[in-house]
């Protein structure tokens, strides 16, 4: 298991995403599992670092994310589960319902394609908040 905790920014994606790099090149994850995973992992960073923390009086120094890997069982393959955990605000991503991708996008209202990708290129997902932190996990077998 590999841990980062992070200040909740944008700025700081670079440093998490190259610890997933690292972490799926030791597990000897093939190439298109590693893309996917990484595209989802980049998705639910940037998801923490634009909204967790808007209209909460959590101080500055303290709108952090914790970002953890972890190789787990997937299907019976080998796999990564991946686990963010912020104390900003709490909301469930998975509570909000699919995006009609039927739909043209000139008519599709704005949002939630990234979280349905997500939902989508990963085995599981799930939410939790518990004690006051949100808590995202996601498994990818490979």
């Amino acid at each position: 298991m590999k841990e980062i905790t992070v200040a909740a920014d944008c700025d700081n994606l670079d440093k998490v995403t190259a610890m997933l790099e690292e972490y799926l090149d030791n597990a000897g994850a093939p190439v298109s599992a590693a893309m996917k995973i990484s595209v989802a992992l980049e998705e639910m960073f940037v998801n923490v670092a634009h909204y967790a923390y808007t209209d909460t009086d959590v101080p500055e120094e303290d709108r952090t994310v914790t970002v953890r890997f972890e190789d787990v069982q997937v299907n019976g393959s080998a796999g990564i589960k991946i686990t963010l955990s912020d104390h900003g605000k709490p909301y469930d991503p998975l509570a909000k319902e699919d995006p009609d991708t039927t739909l043209s996008a000139d008519v599709r209202p704005i949002g939630g394609l990234g979280i349905f990708m997500v939902k989508k290129s990963m085995d599981n997902v799930s939410y939790d908040n518990i004690d006051g932190f949100n808590t995202f996990s996601m498994e990818k077998a490979f």
